[in-house]
């Protein structure tokens, strides 16, 4: 178990009242795995976008401003990390910034895990000005990143196609800051799999992994906010780069599994259903608490040669 008196986090990103992205995604795993949690939510919404409808709010700089001064107004600045994910304003993303530095003159061994959710699959789902926001200002002060491929290619301006463009991205994030990088999902598996790759700089010294699993046939929402929260427990927990990495995937796939077996359950049960619903597709994680304690790895992650 995490030693509660390193492991307090910050989580800065999305929540919504039903189902489970954003904060609600990653809090419990990350509690689980023994951290204490503190979120603060970019925006709160009664479910996630996925829905027919949603309600809620955004949230701007001055909220964010306003909740980190109670904070610190109470002697309350007192986390060992900080981990980010969807902020869907500029002004939201620039204060964030401010925290982590703010941040690191209380603890300056604070680890900053960034997760750019900024789009996927070749497609912005944010304003495109929180770009330089994360390449300029932001992710040169995280200690790890774990964009997408597209978000990669955003962020180091190269276009990835083959895995030695995808080290050359991850060279180049590198370069801005961050000392681990990990790109959460590519296309540059086999037929029918997704590839992870990782990349990390100790000492002057680079060590790079591969992970490739099976790319299921449908939609899940949270399983970015979920590979990351995972990653920066497991990061903790073992410092291994190639453990964390193949107990962050096999937990995620456990997830997966056994939310899709629930969904089409769900599904056999009520013929006038032509697809699983957004409700049944929900992230089953109270349902996988052993799982995300104690994931069995089935994918193996192997080394790049350099």
């Amino acid at each position: 178990m995490a030693d509660d008196n390193t492991c307090r986090v910050l989580s800065i990103q999305s929540s919504v009242v039903y189902g489970y992205v954003g904060n609600k995604s990653a809090s419990f795993p990350l509690q689980l795995l023994g951290f204490d949690v503190s979120p603060i939510n970019s925006v709160q919404f009664s479910n996630h976008t996925g829905y027919k409808t949603f309600k809620g709010q955004v949230l701007h700089s001055g909220e964010v401003s306003n909740l980190y001064e109670g904070l610190k107004l109470n002697g309350l600045p007192k986390f060992s990390h900080i981990l980010t994910g969807y902020i869907g304003s500029s002004s939201f993303l620039e204060k964030v910034s401010e925290i982590v530095l703010d941040l690191r003159k209380h603890n300056p061994n604070l680890i900053f895990a960034c997760d750019p959710v900024m789009g996927d699959n070749g497609k912005l789902y944010v304003k495109p000005e929180l770009l330089p926001v994360y390449r300029d200002k932001v992710v040169p002060l995280a200690d790890i990143v774990t964009p997408n491929q597209f978000e990669a290619e955003l962020l180091s301006g190269v276009k990835i196609t083959s895995e030695a463009e995808a080290l050359l991205a991850m060279e180049k994030l590198h370069q801005c800051g961050p000392k681990t990088v990990v790109l959460s999902s590519t296309n540059l598996g086999s037929e029918g799999h997704l590839l992870c790759m990782a990349s990390s700089v100790r000492n002057g010294k680079r060590e790079c992994y591969k992970l490739q699993f099976p790319s299921l046939p449908v939609y899940f929402s949270g399983t970015g906010d979920l590979f990351s929260a995972l990653l920066l427990a497991w990061l903790q927990r073992d410092d291994d780069l190639k453990l964390a990495l193949e107990k962050t995937v096999a937990c995620v796939q456990a997830v997966l599994k056994r939310t899709m077996e629930y969904a089409q359950a769900q599904h056999k049960n009520d013929e006038a259903l032509s697809k699983p619903s957004p409700d049944s597709m929900e992230l089953r994680l109270v349902q996988s608490k052993t799982d995300i304690e104690n994931p069995t790895i089935v994918y193996k992650a192997s080394s790049i040669p350099l």
